[in-house]
């Protein structure tokens, strides 16, 4: 197997896998495209154990698990997996990211383009629920640039990523756009396996639509279930010193990956890039994104508004009196 797919006689049925010729392919993937090919190594060296130990079934379903487990046994990369498919997968040769981006498309439609919600709250508060994961740009940047349109004229925002379990770095930037101005800021970059230092992401000198802007108050929900992409924009925005945390620690996944299958029925997910941010250096793997003010994920709305509330008035304009009389009965 190369990356270009897999042999589907191989499987006599979706639940049948041959774990020798999987863990083989999953071996090379690891060994040529892992971001760290010292732990490609080790985690190669897992798998060629594991399968010497007969640990691994031929039922494609916990194959998947028992070789995860084992990816993830050296430095608990959650991005790391085997995962299963119900629905076969298609073969695809690599760079050709038109099924992906298909895939994506259908899944956003069903989503509401990832803006779960967006509404003006009493007092002037714009609140954004983006769920359940961040979708590329070219799928829904219209979608994003309306919602961001909605609450471009609010005097504070909530950002809700408690539900946000990952997404494009693209559409991260592409968020973060609408809550800065048109000076551009660098954000967390991507450094893959041959690179020498990280390849750069900054802020968008335009954005379509009109901009939240970088000086009114922003609060960020945070969750254990915030992964991935949703961390990187809770992570760059505090980083930034753009935005608050309300919430709890975030799940810690910063590597990128990139999805190979390696049987009809299973895709071996591949961290590819590690994130780095020019602030700090580093990123939030394994960490997650610790929050400013640390509430249960479910107390972690009402404290922001409480706070957003807070802010308006303080700041003395147009909505304060309308803020008061929310934050009396909020």
């Amino acid at each position: 197997m190369t990356e270009t797919g897999f042999t589907r006689a191989t499987a006599k049925s979706p639940n049948d896998a041959d774990p020798a010729d999987v863990v083989s392919n999953v071996r090379a993937l690891l060994e040529t495209r892992y971001v760290f090919p010292d732990i490609a190594a080790a985690v190669s060296g897992v798998l060629t154990e594991g399968l010497a130990a007969g640990r691994y079934p031929s039922d494609a379903q916990e194959l998947a698990a028992a070789v995860t487990a084992d990816l993830q046994s050296a430095n608990g990369d959650m991005h790391l997996r085997l995962q299963y498919h119900e629905e076969e997968l298609a073969a695809r040769t690599p760079g050709d990211d038109t099924e992906e981006i298909a895939f994506m498309a259908r899944w956003a439609d069903q989503a509401s383009g990832g803006v779960a919600c967006a509404q003006r709250l009493p007092g002037n508060v714009g609140y954004l629920d983006l769920q359940p994961i961040l979708f590329p740009v070219v799928i829904c940047g219209e979608i994003v640039t309306a919602a961001m349109g909605l609450v471009a004229t609010t005097d504070a925002l909530i950002l809700d990523l408690r539900n946000c379990q990952g997404g494009e770095p693209g559409m991260v930037v592409f968020i973060a756009s609408y809550l800065w101005d048109h000076e551009p800021v660098q954000l967390t970059g991507l450094r893959e396996r041959q690179d020498t230092t990280p390849r750069q992401m900054w802020t968008l000198p335009y954005v379509p639509g009109r901009r939240f802007g970088k000086t009114k108050p922003v609060y960020v929900l945070t969750s254990a279930t915030t992964f991935s992409g949703g961390e990187q924009l809770s992570y760059d925005l505090q980083q930034l010193g753009r935005a608050t945390l309300v919430g709890e620690r975030t799940r810690g996944g910063a590597n990128a990956r990139e999805g190979f299958p390696v049987h009809p029925h299973l895709e071996a997910t591949i961290s590819v890039a590690e994130s780095v941010s020019p602030v700090t250096g580093s990123n939030w793997e394994g960490a997650g994104v610790g929050a400013d003010i640390e509430v249960i994920a479910s107390q972690a709305r009402d404290t922001a508004y409480r706070l957003a509330l807070q802010a308006v008035i303080a700041a003395g304009g147009s909505s304060a009196a309308e803020a008061s009389s929310a934050l009396a009965s909020a």
